[in-house]
């Protein structure tokens, strides 16, 4: 560890000390300070802190070597049931992404495959050892229609959640979500890795650098290693890193052959480079990672190290982001600590974004379709009127 990266984490709990430990052991040793500490852990505390951070793939395997005196067996059962059921669930999307794939391309659409099952056996050599909720893919805008028709077929749903106007979904949103309800599997379609505004990698640059997997019997393309780190870590950073999954994936990746020089300039590119600091400073301090000497260029800064201070929040708090409503607190902090990821020209293009009309706006003032595009000029007004009509809300409410 990099006494020069040390982060404060005096206020994370017991449990949470200890779970990481875990994560760091090898052959059953797991260090922590004084001889009852194991005692004095709150199990179902832990439990919670396993389940909620999505590694107890990892750290089952590891604690059935610990001495059996140290850890309850209820403890060991319980995430031995989880592991089985997660290992069954892990081939059920193996198999559908297989077909997934093999529709898209016999329908003549690129498919990348951006995270699941693939991303275990890349990662960690084995699909049981990585959680996974459904199955994230990207495809070519230009194809959107058509895979919404081609999963329609298949007994897919889709989730119509997305309100836009003057084809801001483009930008502003980033996937769209389609659930099978016999197969109880979910599909988030992308065709951006994040939601903007920002720049990043076009689909026919990723596609180029392209990597193939024979997890399945048909070929299954994923992203090429410098591009999986660029977006491991800004769906990391984005999230707040408030999953300790998504950091073990960083320490896995970070065992493998990396281009860092040619990593350095994509991350400098697409404005980055501060959150790959943060996220080998993270992995460093909290999983004891070995950053490559060629890696040292992300985490020399400042701002990186602020940044994953910053992050330490979110395991303080037990952040979960998809669970509302979140805390007026957690979303006052969270909505700073996106701002404070961005680089000086992401700011510059987030603060101009609010210049583009938003859905609402055709709520408080409804125009013809055909005069849309008047809600630029009208932005700032419709922007003060809601914010004079939550004023007056709050008023009536106190």
């Amino acid at each position: 560890m990099d006494n020069n990266l040390c982060l404060d984490v005096t206020d994370l709990p017991r449990e949470l000390i200890f779970l990481l430990e875990v994560l760091k052991s090898d052959n059953g040793i797991i260090h922590l300070d004084g001889e009852n500490a194991v005692t004095e852990i709150n199990w179902n505390l832990f439990l919670e802190l396993a389940m909620h951070h999505r590694i107890y793939p990892l750290i089952y395997p590891k604690l059935k070597m610990v001495d059996k005196k140290r850890i309850p067996e209820n403890v060991i059962n319980f995430l031995g049931q989880q592991y089985k059921q997660n290992t069954f669930h892990m081939l059920q999307l193996s198999a559908e992404m297989g077909k997934i794939s093999q529709l898209f391309s016999d329908n003549k659409v690129r498919l990348l495959n951006l995270k699941g099952p693939v991303l275990a056996t890349d990662l960690y050599g084995d699909l049981s050892l990585r959680t996974c909720g459904d199955l994230d893919v990207l495809v070519p805008i230009h194809d959107l229609e058509k895979v919404d028709q081609l999963l329609l077929n298949q007994g897919y749903i889709k989730d119509d959640y997305i309100q836009t106007i003057l084809g801001d979904w483009k930008w502003r949103h980033h996937h769209v979500t389609y659930f099978h309800s016999t197969k109880q599997i979910k599909i988030e379609i992308h065709w951006r890795l994040n939601p903007g505004p920002g720049k990043e990698p076009c689909f026919d640059e990723l596609w180029e650098r392209k990597r193939v997997s024979s997890l399945t019997n048909y070929p299954v393309y994923y992203l090429g290693r410098e591009d999986l780190f660029l977006f491991l870590v800004s769906h990391g950073a984005r999230h707040g890193w408030s999953r300790l999954r998504w950091l073990t994936d960083i320490n896995e990746i970070l065992k493998q052959e990396m281009d860092w020089a040619e990593l350095i300039k994509i991350l400098k590119k697409y404005q980055y480079l501060q959150i790959g600091g943060q996220a080998l400073i993270l992995a460093s301090q909290l999983l004891n990672s070995k950053l490559p000497e060629d890696s040292r260029p992300l985490v020399l800064k400042n701002t990186p190290k602020k940044l994953a201070q910053e992050a330490i929040f979110y395991f303080n708090r037990m952040v979960n982001l998809h669970s509302f409503p979140i805390p007026v607190d957690v979303a006052v902090y969270h909505k700073h600590h996106l701002f404070s990821l961005m680089s000086s020209k992401q700011k510059v293009f987030f603060i101009l974004s609010f210049l583009y009309p938003y859905p609402e706006d055709a709520e408080i003032l409804p125009l013809p379709k055909q005069v849309h595009f008047l809600y630029f000029p009208l932005r700032p007004f419709l922007w003060i009127w809601k914010k004079l009509k939550k004023q007056v809300l709050r008023g009536r409410i106190s």
